[in-house]
């Protein structure tokens, strides 16, 4: 299992705004079988690394389906083979080891 976050930014937008670009990025992620978090500077998603690889595609590709020409895609993906990893564990990871240190 692996987790990939992605942030995908058309350059052609003359908007200023991307909400209704992120929401059509949701859109495709509601559609796929995997868990996904938006949050504020993108979208981390659990999955097969394989499903990831291609779900990114099809992320990158919906500004140019839009008439688009031009986007900017920044993914980082963490595969673990050694246990199965799901969203939240490492922010809850870390909180847990700093809940101790802000009680004292």
């Amino acid at each position: 299992m692996a987790l990939m976050d992605i942030t995908v930014v058309p350059l052609d937008n003359r908007d200023g705004g991307l909400s209704s670009f992120v929401a059509g990025l949701q859109e495709i992620l509601a559609e796929c079988e995997c868990s996904y978090l938006l949050h504020d500077m993108g979208t981390t998603i659990e999955g097969p690394a394989p499903m990831l690889f291609d779900l990114a595609l099809r992320l990158h590709e919906y500004s140019f389906t839009k008439g688009g020409e031009r986007v900017y895609t920044v993914m980082k993906i963490d595969d673990r083979r050694d246990r199965t990893v799901h969203l939240g564990e490492k922010s809850a990871s870390v909180k847990a080891k700093i809940a101790p240190a802000t009680a004292l």
